[in-house]
């Protein structure tokens, strides 16, 4: 039997803790995040408060659990997005080639030419700041990404003679490409998406910390740093702990990625 690697170990032990904290965040915060309490004010650590008090004295535990909600969420959905729409405009410019390749092709290079927080930014413009505006505007700016990868896969694969023998056997264009052709592509489509699923996280976050994100005092990993960065000499921990979480999200997701990549594609194993 084949032992599974150290990265994928810890990364999904992280991962998973992630989603924990976010499924169940209402049974394990400690208290409302919402609550106040005055006396516990930029309190450290200990007391009444397990990771102390934010500026408000709302308990920075429980912010940092329905943190890991709001981010979470955002990020899931938002991959969704991206990946369904990769899917379908990638499939279409590989396997169609001719026109439809080209027309998809201009404006998926035309939105890869600015970086993807960025052209986030953009967008909130647009959309506003809620969580369906965060939503909309990351998952257009990460769709280019997931186009490119699909067209390119799609590309070699309906070079196969499986695609072929479909074609052969009187099988429709639409049924051998969505049965033969869209099937293959999705091993190095899963280990994109894990990927993004970080990099949205840590977008969702800078948007947040922009102001840009979810609405306060809804908590967010990026919006307690944004208000915790003028408290930080006096209370670094309100800066630290949100800081922490993000950096091991990214770094779970990282090593689950590419755990992932190694599992998937038989080149890279050993």
């Amino acid at each position: 039997m084949r032992r599974l690697p150290l990265n994928l170990w810890i990364g999904g032990t992280v991962v998973g803790i992630l989603l924990l904290m976010a499924l169940f965040a209402p049974w394990i915060a400690p208290v409302d995040p919402l609550k106040l309490d005055l006396p516990a004010r930029m309190q450290g650590p200990g007391g009444g408060h397990l990771l102390g008090g934010d500026e408000f004295g709302r308990d920075i535990a429980s912010r940092l659990i329905y943190g890991a909600r709001t981010s979470v969420g955002i990020a899931l959905v938002t991959t969704l997005v991206a990946v369904a729409l990769g899917l379908v405009f990638g499939t279409l410019a590989g396997f169609l080639r001719g026109l439809p390749d080209r027309a998809i092709m201009i404006f998926n290079d035309a939105f890869l030419a600015f970086p993807g927080l960025l052209l986030a930014l953009g967008f909130m413009t647009v959309f506003g700041a809620s969580r369906t505006g965060i939503v909309i505007a990351l998952g257009l700016a990460y769709m280019p990404v997931v186009v490119r990868l699909v067209r390119g896969t799609v590309l070699s694969v309906r070079a196969r003679e499986y695609v072929e023998a479909s074609r052969v056997g009187g099988n429709s264009e639409l049924y051998t490409m969505v049965r033969h052709v869209l099937p293959n592509c999705m091993a190095p489509v899963i280990v994109l998406a894990t990927t993004m699923f970080g990099w949205i996280i840590l977008s969702e976050s800078s948007l947040s910390f922009l102001g840009l994100g979810v609405p306060p005092p809804a908590p967010s990993w990026g919006n307690m740093l944004s208000t915790a960065r003028p408290h930080a000499a006096q209370a670094p921990h309100m800066v630290i702990l949100p800081g922490l979480c993000i950096a091991m999200s990214l770094l779970g997701v990282n090593l689950l990625g590419d755990a992932l990549r190694d599992w998937l594609d038989p080149k890279m194993r050993g």
